[in-house]
């Protein structure tokens, strides 16, 4: 493509032409970006706060108030400052170098932007900062190489994905090493009873009465074999199995809490996101919430825990015992559920959250080098790979993001003038104005909000 061989030319436009034509000077830009966004950075994380206040489900004291408006200014000093920095080193670099290059049209100064404002928010957010962007980033990555031709999508490939990864989550579960948020989620599907770590069988002692020993290994040899398994599944529970009820009676309600909890949810999110249509008395109940997408979630929740309960049981009574390994294929055949629901950004979190924990475990035992500081250097890396897809490929971006972008840009991601970057073989200037009429984002003339214009 054009890009591989324009990748290293200058290109003579100025940070004025290009991102604030309506100031000649680079210090209102900045300050402008700053006073715009920080009224829809305040409202965002006043909304996140205050939703995480609440599913605490107490009464907050005021230490809790306290610590969430504290939370509040943080946060938001930490998305302005991502904002207004980078169009401050955009302009400083652009200033430095006398030209732009394709790399420090969006990649660079977002690199740097984004560097300084994860130190200011809080280190306890920071992973999951990095979480979220580096889930974004890489569908990003994934169809900018596809437009280049270098990779192709695989039917499926979400749920492949979420298999793989999910599998090694149950599997670090069952263990019952390793502490982390995501597996307080995966208790909702699989239950408190397959959480680790499993306990030793003990010793059998020739003293001990019969029924109290071990059963033998099932070799399956002969009908009597199946016949055996198969009643122990429905009637009763083997002895390795944690769960109080019958193995055929635990899988089933099992199943099923998570599939009323998967469609309650999903009523609860329409009812949310149509909540002007019902004050105005349009809502088409029938169109909206009584039809089959209610049901997907719940399908896929429900059928993936009894899956994974079903066949967690049955190894079980195979091999005479539980061990950790049994998530492994429990997942791998629970997983396929996911093509009910299937979801790159679920898909995305799992696989990116596996990969987080598996290093974590590498670097305890001195297996993976620990790099200082390198959850920051993730960040601003995925971050700046968000800014350049957004200005320079903006087709490669979610719709949803786009607009994330256009907001704490003070409206003005918009208004940057991106003809001249098409020199770079990536039709620039065309990906953004789909993008923008896609999203019905349109007014490129009225000045921008503190725009101190010049």
């Amino acid at each position: 493509m054009a890009i591989q061989s324009k990748i290293l030319d200058p290109l003579c436009v100025s940070c004025q032409e290009f991102q604030h034509p309506w100031t000649n000077k680079c210090v209102n830009a900045t300050a402008g970006i700053l006073l715009s966004a920080t009224p829809y950075c305040l409202r965002v994380y006043t909304i996140v706060y205050a939703f995480s206040l609440l599913m605490r489900h107490r009464v907050p004291t005021l230490e809790d108030l306290k610590r969430t408006i504290q939370g509040i200014i943080q946060s938001t000093a930490f998305l302005v400052t991502n904002a207004y920095t980078f169009i401050l080193y955009n302009c400083l670099i652009r200033n430095l170098l006398g030209r732009y290059y394709f790399g420090t049209v969006a990649f660079v100064p977002s690199f740097l932007s984004s560097l300084t404002a994860i130190l200011v928010e809080r280190p306890a957010r920071r992973p999951l900062l990095t979480l979220y962007v580096a889930n974004v980033a890489t569908e990003a990555l994934w169809r900018m190489a596809e437009s280049r031709n270098w990779v192709h999508s695989i039917s499926h490939g979400q749920t492949y994905i979420f298999g793989a990864s999910i599998s090694i989550l149950l599997y670090l579960y069952r263990m019952g090493t390793t502490n982390d948020s995501i597996f307080n989620i995966l208790r909702i599907f699989v239950g408190r009873e397959e959480a680790g770590p499993i306990a030793k069988p003990e010793p059998i002692r020739d003293e001990q009465p019969a029924p109290s020993r071990r059963r033998p290994t099932v070799r399956f040899s002969t009908i009597a074999d199946w016949v055996n398994v198969y009643s122990n599944l429905i009637r009763g529970k083997h002895d390795s199995c944690r769960h109080k009820t019958s193995c055929c009676s635990y899988a089933v309600f099992g199943g099923l809490r998570p599939f009323i909890g998967g469609v309650g949810l999903q009523v609860a999110l329409k009812l949310v996101m149509n909540f002007k249509t019902i004050a105005q008395g349009r809502m088409l109940w029938k169109k909206q919430i009584f039809n089959q997408s209610t049901l997907q979630l719940g399908i896929f929740m429900g059928s993936f825990s009894f899956l994974y309960k079903s066949v967690s049981c049955l190894l079980r009574h195979c091999f005479n015992g539980d061990k950790a390994t049994f998530a492994i294929p429990a997942g791998l055949i629970a997983s396929f559920t996911f093509k009910l629901y299937p979801d790159n950004t679920v898909a995305l979190y799992v696989m990116w959250k596996a990969l987080q924990i598996l290093c974590g475990i590498g670097q305890e035992n001195g297996i993976v080098p620990h790099i200082p500081n390198f959850m920051l250097y993730l960040y601003a890396f995925f971050t700046a790979v968000l800014f350049h897809a957004g200005i320079m490929e903006a087709q490669s971006l979610r719709p949803n993001y786009y607009k994330f972008l256009q907001a704490i840009s003070g409206e003005r991601l918009n208004k940057f003038n991106l003809s001249a970057f098409d020199v770079f073989g990536l039709n620039t200037q065309g990906q953004t104005d789909e993008m923008l009429k896609s999203l019905k984002i349109l007014d490129k003339t009225s000045l921008p909000s503190f725009s101190f214009a010049s």
